[in-house]
């Protein structure tokens, strides 16, 4: 299969507005999995080839990146996967419907180091409760980033957030989750000497 015949196999389109059905894109119905920036695909393509009875959505900006990522996949290896490109904010979040999530994937968003720029880091208050509303109960959140200022700053957001519990007493660890699946991105800044920090959170019901 050519790099165009993936493509029509493997990406769909949400559409600018409108509710998002996630399960409507698969033959079956089964948990969905959401990674939010998929990068070179490395994640979602060893992730779904693992879990052939979980469907997961991949979103990526990039053009070029869903084409790479595309590359990665097999039809018959990854047919549990759809991936779409589009830009992630709170707005587009509440586009999937509420409990429709049984997990999330975002791993080294872009950190915006300079503080003039925090407003355009992807964890911000509402984005966290768009995450709450679309997570089935018990759905869980699992982050990473080698930025220790936007580790923290996740930390802070989370623990803000009584919506949430995290697995770790620090609110993240330096070692990673079982079924961790190293990234291009992960592995770029080990090499320059930035190991990650990880995070992973569960939801759980508010007030408790």
């Amino acid at each position: 299969m050519n790099i165009d015949e993936k493509l029509l196999f493997f990406v769909r389109d949400f559409g600018e507005t409108g509710d998002i059905s996630p399960q409507s894109y698969f033959e079956e119905k089964r948990e969905i999995y959401l990674e939010i920036g998929s990068g070179k695909g490395e994640f979602i393509a060893q992730a779904s080839a693992q879990k052939p009875n979980v469907n997961f959505i991949g979103i990526e900006l990039k053009s070029r990146r869903i084409t790479t990522i595309s590359k990665k996949l097999d039809p018959e290896i990854n047919s549990n996967v759809k991936l779409f490109r589009s830009y992630v904010t709170t707005e587009f979040m509440n586009r999937f419907p509420a409990k429709s999530i049984d997990r999330i994937y975002v791993f080294h968003p872009d950190p915006w180091p300079k503080k003039r720029h925090y407003k355009k880091r992807l964890i911000q208050t509402d984005f966290l409760d768009a995450l709450y509303k679309v997570l089935k109960r018990d759905g869980e959140v699992y982050l990473s980033t080698d930025f220790k200022d936007y580790a923290d700053w996740i930390v802070d957001h989370f623990k803000a957030n009584d919506g949430f519990a995290s697995f770790y007493e620090e609110g993240y660890s330096r070692e990673p989750y079982s079924e961790h699946i190293e990234t291009y991105f992960e592995i770029k800044h080990k090499k320059l000497g930035a190991p990650p920090y990880y995070m992973r959170y569960k939801k759980i019901l508010r007030g408790a």
